[in-house]
């Protein structure tokens, strides 16, 4: 896994084997373009997948998951489960990375969440 200037990966990322973060929208061998390097900061904990492709300029919140294969096209929310080319939501993982049903439960911790204006948050009992 190669990192450019600009991407920034927090403590506990796991970054599967061959995926790729790239530097600029528009490459182009012939023409440098050092820069237009965009920062990219994967947020504590998230898992990319194998060849999984992050473009450059957007963030991957707090424990999300980008499934194998996935191109990234837009900033990831924290715990989120992004798949596909383009990547899109398809649910949402725990803190334990795994996926989580309709009670937002993690089966593997019992760890709850809820959902506030879009976004999942742990519930601290």
């Amino acid at each position: 896994v190669a990192l450019y200037k600009g991407v920034v990966l927090e403590d506990g990322v796991f970054c599967g084997p061959s995926c790729v973060f790239t530097n600029v929208l528009t490459p182009r061998s012939e023409i440098e373009r050092k820069d237009e390097f965009r920062p990219t900061r994967v947020g504590r904990g998230a898992t990319i997948g194998a060849n999984a492709t992050i473009v450059c300029g957007h963030d991957l919140g707090e424990y999300s998951m980008v499934a194998a294969g996935a191109v990234v096209t837009k900033n990831v929310p924290p715990y989120a489960l992004v798949a596909g080319v383009p990547a899109r939501q398809i649910g949402w993982v725990s803190r334990a990375g795994e996926r989580l049903g309709e009670d937002l439960t993690c089966p593997r911790t019992g760890e709850r969440y809820r959902l506030a204006d879009g976004a999942l948050i742990p519930i601290q009992d």
